[in-house]
């Protein structure tokens, strides 16, 4: 650094002193941190909202809609495990929750009474089953095998309560069937209107479930016709199926029903209740 001649050069000291005024006016830009570049606008009720509470009591209450799907889906009122606990802070300026929906107060009566119509029910509306059988395949011998099938207990005007089948001997169930003639068939309630309406998992054990279990046998020259109109009246496209594959009826002579409609169990009903009962809605 050239010094004038008559001027004394400035101390290290002196600058170090400038560094530091200067990085002191601009310390404020410090504390600027970009952490989103998503913006959104926020309404006057919104506003107010946070304006009279801190964001963690605010926004809970913020959140709650009574419209919302979820909240009519699972409203906090239907979990009584969660009544003991204190309301959250805030709860006073939320809105009231709505009834619960039909999942919640849907009158799901389970009565030893009730179930074989239940049963029954299930048996006549169901329009598929999943068929598990011990399968044959050489990679897989004696081990479960299931498939999903189109069932029909006879016309919509006349339920026996015995599945029927329009099978094909190219099905690997039925190679299963060939040698091993006991299967179990499996009819959720799934298939009806109650999970649906009421947007319960098809898996909720609230969803009724029937399990027949029996031997499969080829329907007889006598119930033949009985068969075609129980299939063809519930899935009249089989008649288009190209006849190469040999289609032929099979149903299942059933021996032990099992019906879970709730949590817990199974229920164990006899074959005298099952084939006496009218069907009833789950």
């Amino acid at each position: 650094m050239s010094v004038r001649r008559g001027e004394r050069p400035a101390r290290p000291g002196t600058r170090l002193s400038w560094l530091l005024c200067c990085s002191a006016l601009l310390s404020p830009a410090a504390g600027y941190v970009i952490v989103s570049s998503v913006s959104w606008a926020v309404t006057n009720e919104v506003d107010e909202e946070l304006d009279g509470a801190s964001a963690e009591d605010a926004l809970p209450a913020l959140l709650e809609d009574s419209g919302s799907i979820w909240q009519q889906s699972f409203p906090a009122s239907a979990h009584k495990e969660d009544a003991h606990l204190p309301p959250p802070a805030g709860a006073a300026r939320a809105r009231p929750p709505p009834a619960p929906p039909g999942m919640f107060s849907y009158p799901r009566e389970s009565g030893p009474r009730l179930r074989p119509g239940t049963a029954r029910f299930l048996a006549h509306a169901s329009a598929w089953g999943c068929l598990a059988t011990v399968s044959a395949h050489e990679k897989i011998p004696g081990l479960p095998f299931g498939n999903c099938l189109p069932i029909s207990d006879g016309p919509l005007s006349n339920s026996t309560g015995t599945p029927f089948f329009y099978v094909t001997p190219k099905d690997p169930v039925v190679a299963d069937l060939m040698k091993n003639p006991m299967a179990s068939l499996l009819l959720p309630e799934s298939e009806g209107e109650f999970c649906r309406k009421n947007i319960v998992d098809p898996e909720d054990p609230r969803c009724a479930r029937l399990t027949l279990t029996g031997q499969m046998i080829a329907v007889s020259p006598e119930e033949m016709e009985f068969a075609k109109q129980a299939m063809f009246s519930r899935h009249p496209v089989m008649r288009k199926w190209p006849r190469q594959y040999e289609w032929f009826f099979m149903k299942m002579k059933i021996e032990h029903i099992w019906l879970q409609k709730w949590y817990g169990g199974v229920s164990d009903i006899s074959r005298e209740e099952y084939f006496k009962a009218v069907p009833r809605k789950a």
